[in-house]
């Protein structure tokens, strides 16, 4: 682990007394824009069989090195029950939009809450914003209901969504985030390289160009 601070298993930071917080941090623009604007004790990626898995990851421990934040990697391979763009096969007929993983961040938030409860954590942040709402498990009501969920269960940890209201543009003006930072995030759904054709890649070039950038 890199960082600020060295976990002990199971523990606290030595020396720390006040709760932890955690991120979600999958290397993309929205969880990038929110690592530098929230700055949490620590960020967790997971690969779970998804295609662009191993630049996600890379992308993660380079933008926590530069931030200064630590960084944790949890593997659980569930590319066997995946669908859509960012796994082997085309998306299942209920799918909202094409890189719909079903019920992946209901997945992602009970894999790193394993995790949380480990370190001490209390407070799980998770960079959904506005557009996510295209699918279910982008909106507010599943966010209460996971938190419902963790609420009757041990740990006392809680889920929060800071730029629910926000689009990703808005994120990442509000985080001031360097643009040698967000330079490294990777929104490619397919693969390890931008494609620059599927939906994350589109959307990572229109909101470069609506900040006045040049994409890639």
């Amino acid at each position: 682990m890199q960082g600020r601070r060295q976990f002990r298993n199971g523990d606290l930071p030595v020396g720390l007394g006040s709760p932890l917080k955690a991120l979600l941090l999958s290397g993309g623009m929205d969880s990038t824009a929110l690592a530098a604007w929230k700055r949490p004790d620590v960020a967790i990626t997971i690969n779970y069989g998804q295609l662009a898995a191993a630049t996600e990851v890379a992308a993660a421990r380079q933008i926590s090195k530069m931030l200064g934040i630590d960084h944790e990697v949890i593997a659980a391979d569930c590319s066997a029950l995946g669908s859509g763009d960012m796994a082997i096969g085309k998306p299942i007929d209920l799918a909202p939009v094409s890189d719909w993983w079903p019920f992946r961040n209901q997945l992602l938030i009970t894999l790193a809450a394993m995790r949380c409860v480990a370190l001490g954590v209390k407070e799980l942040m998770i960079a959904t914003v506005a557009t996510d709402g295209s699918h279910a498990d982008g909106r507010k009501e599943f966010f209460e209901a996971m938190n419902t969920l963790l609420a009757v269960q041990e740990g006392g940890l809680s889920i929060i969504a800071p730029a629910l209201s926000l689009t990703t543009e808005e994120l990442i003006t509000r985080s001031t985030i360097d643009p040698a930072v967000l330079g490294w995030a990777h929104s490619c759904h397919i693969g390890i390289v931008a494609c620059g054709q599927c939906r994350g890649c589109v959307k990572h070039i229109e909101v470069t160009h609506a900040l006045g950038g040049e994409a890639y």
